[in-house]
């Protein structure tokens, strides 16, 4: 992901609103736990009573309670109340405790945090001691007493000797320390409760009321986690569509500037790859990141923290399924991570071969190797689809597993819980929490866990997309671009230049000198693989020349940009690419600005006016991708015509009159030759036929990447024997105008 920081900086506003979101989900999704537990333990096992403090006790209630206390808590308990006697209280007061009218009540102060907290500890115990009493009939002490089984024990204990009372407050206290702080918080609810009804206030109301305050503040909670989770997917998603849609653009601009042998290192297939499924995988880890490897650490420490802090002693239960998780995610990443390269080095071979296929299907067809071809596929196709059984398998394994442990996890809270239930040392409630916290625990473990699987591919795709992008580029322009010497127009001059391909040990053109004029045409020729179409691909800068240098206009091609060079060029490739659309759009390719007239001149110059014309649709005909609805030499054609628009200084024909019949090529060169006379535009015409440069102003001569020979047609056969066989190979000698002698 570090790699992506340059990309993710424009979404750095978004990214914090995400963070701060799932920090505030991650909030919501902790307190839920804890109202549920208040729900269970005080809204439905104490009644709604959530403290020892009564808000309002009779007076002989806290004379009982006295008892039990020390004389500094009951100075602390005796100031922390007002006594109302019978027939004086306040309509507010009768209110909230109607036998105040008949007997003295103590109403509650109001108190401070701290003298609350030591209220209500000192209260407990009282409490707790007042509702154990009537059990101590059944202890073998009182049976031995003999007393009648209608005696007030709590009537009858400070009538007893000092010695004896102090004797049974200790087996009281021993007791108390066995049962636990939370059999402590039930008992004392208990005192509460019962005090309540004998004071006529209606207790049912008040668990009612908790319950259902607790309830919809649970609910307000889980509503606004909610809305956080969905801003936050809405965000991530933009996110990360965003990121997505920058990164397809960075490398479709790369590319836009590879040179001949970027292209060499990077095919096709690959980089159509690496533009779209690699890109989509990034924006699929993009999501799952923001949205649960952010979250998972959030969510997993407070859950933590929430466990630490709860009464329950079963940590060991989340450190040891921890462990149990995290061995079995370790073994599943040391079997599935490395076939995720695997997977897209197989992608980018199978679109390798599909694209293969569906470029070559005529010759396919042709030659009936369509089981070959289906065989190849299948191949490839086999092996792609057994490494994605085998990582889908594993991970179709891996969650059941998780949720084994998880199941079992649960099972083993239960089971320790319910002791400490049993011993009055932890509550349901509490006991439901810790299992609500453990599961929270768990998942962000696991969440982490499977989105870790899926990093691995996502670095293997921004890995790839990161090669194409720090492609070091062959041919860049210059920190301070030149400009071209304005008195100088179309002139093309090679100045002792070689070339070698990258990576070759030989150069292909070697000591190449000769200089093109503009009004003239220079055309190239000479056996194959030769250089003529090499010679002239260095002009646009499609290579950089080896040694030597090229002018264009008086300036060396390597001192300006780019596009100022490609501007002043009419290229036409060996093989006519046209682009999906109409006639007419891929004319205005060259020049959006072109009008009418010069849109139809180049038609007519190219020889396409009269095909063009014959469409019913004319220049609104479609051409579909690739040109494949238009024949050879109408592909041809429109290519030439797509130049001619441009009017450029320089035109460059690299083969391009092939596909056309003599009478066409004859009418095109001729058409060709009026115009740049007119323009004064240059012309570089690589050829094969004779025929197509006998007229030309200068005839490059090449043979085995050196040239053999510079001149007109006429100079030629007198001078250079390479030229002299190429055109007693492909015309008579009447056709080339010498008669036996002269030959």
């Amino acid at each position: 992901m570090v790699k992506l920081t340059k990309y993710l900086k424009p979404f750095a506003l978004s990214i914090a609103a995400v963070i701060v979101l799932l920090f505030a989900q991650a909030q919501c999704e902790l307190a839920l736990p804890d109202y549920m537990a208040d729900i269970v333990d005080v809204g439905i096992q104490t009644g709604g009573i959530h403290s020892a403090i009564p808000e309002v006790i009779r007076q002989s209630e806290a004379e009982k309670l006295s008892m039990f206390l020390s004389d500094e808590d009951q100075r602390l308990f005796l100031s922390s109340y007002t006594l109302v006697e019978a027939g004086q209280a306040s309509a507010e007061q009768i209110k909230q405790a109607p036998l105040v009218e008949q007997e003295p009540v103590y109403f509650l102060n109001p108190l401070e945090d701290e003298q609350r907290d030591q209220l209500n500890s000192v209260l407990a115990k009282a409490e707790m001691i007042l509702v154990s009493i009537p059990g101590l009939k059944e202890t073998e002490e009182f049976k031995a007493l003999n007393l009648p089984e209608d005696v007030d024990l709590i009537t009858l204990l400070p009538q007893l000797p000092q010695e004896v009372f102090d004797e049974i407050l200790t087996k009281i206290d021993a007791n108390l320390d066995v049962a636990g702080e939370n059999a402590l918080s039930v008992a004392s609810a208990q005192f509460v409760k019962m005090e309540y009804k004998a004071i006529g206030i209606n207790t049912d109301s008040i668990q009612l009321n908790y319950i259902f305050n607790s309830g919809l503040r649970m609910l307000g909670v889980a509503l606004f986690g909610t809305i956080c989770a969905i801003v936050v997917t809405f965000l991530a998603s933009r996110i990360a569509a965003g990121v997505s849609r920058n990164l397809r653009l960075a490398v479709f601009s790369k590319v836009e500037n590879f040179a001949s042998a970027e292209f060499n290192q990077f095919s096709t297939g690959t980089l159509i790859t690496r533009t779209t499924n690699d890109v989509q995988q990034i924006q699929q880890v993009l999501v799952m990141f923001m949205r649960i490897v952010v979250y998972a650490p959030i969510i997993g420490v407070g859950a933590i923290i929430k466990v630490l802090n709860t009464n329950a002693s079963m940590t060991w239960i989340i450190a040891l399924v921890v462990v149990v998780i995290m061995a079995i995610m370790g073994v599943a990443f040391a079997v599935v991570m490395p076939k995720f390269s695997i997977i897209q080095k197989l992608l980018d071979k199978m679109n390798s071969v599909l694209r293969e296929f569906l470029d070559g299907l005529p010759v396919i067809r042709a030659f009936n190797t369509q089981a070959h071809e289906e065989k190849k596929f299948d191949q490839v196709n086999d092996d792609m689809t057994k490494t994605n059984l085998f990582v889908q398998r594993t991970l179709g394994v891996l969650m059941p597993m998780m949720m084994l442990v998880m199941n079992c996890v649960g099972i083993l809270i239960v089971w320790v819980g319910g002791h400490q239930i049993d011993m009055g040392t932890l509550q349901v409630g509490n006991m439901m929490a810790f299992i609500q916290y453990s599961m929270q625990i768990i998942m962000a473990f696991l969440m982490i866990t499977m989105v870790s699987i899926m990093l691995p591919r996502a670095a293997v795709s921004i890995k790839r997309v990161m090669e194409v992008l720090n492609c070091e580029l062959s041919i860049t322009d210059p920190k301070q671009p030149k400009a071209f010497d304005p008195q100088q127009h179309g002139y093309v001059e090679f100045k002792d230049v070689a070339f070698r391909y990258p990576g070759a040990e030989e150069n292909v053109i070697e000591n190449i000198s000769f200089l093109a004029r503009p009004g003239q045409t220079t055309a190239f020729i000479g056996s194959t693989g030769s250089g003529k179409s090499t010679i002239v691909n260095l002009v646009p800068r499609f290579f950089d020349v080896t040694a030597g240098s090229i002018e264009v206009d008086g300036v060396d091609i390597r001192e300006v940009s780019q596009q100022e060079l490609r501007h002043r060029i009419g290229y036409v490739p060996q093989k006519g690419v046209l682009f999906s659309g109409t006639i007419e759009s891929n004319l205005r390719y060259a020049e959006a600005d072109a009008d009418w007239h010069q849109l139809k001149q180049a038609a007519e110059i190219a020889q396409a006016s009269e095909f063009i014309d014959s469409k019913p649709e004319g220049y609104d005909t479609p051409i579909a991708q690739g040109g494949t609805n238009v024949s050879g030499g109408q592909k041809q054609r429109l290519s030439i015509a797509r130049a001619l628009v441009r009017n450029p200084e320089i035109y460059i024909f690299d083969d391009s009159f092939s596909a056309l019949d003599f009478k066409t090529d004859a009418a095109l060169r001729k058409a060709l030759n009026e115009l740049c006379q007119r323009t004064g535009s240059t012309v570089l015409l690589v050829a094969q036929r004779i025929s197509s440069i006998m007229h030309a102003d200068q005839i490059v001569v090449l043979d085995k990447g050196r040239i053999a020979g510079i001149g007109t047609h006429e100079q030629l056969m007198k001078t250079c024997e390479v030229y002299q066989e190429i055109a007693y190979s492909q015309l008579s000698k009447e056709e080339l105008g010498h008669d036996e002698h002269e030959a």
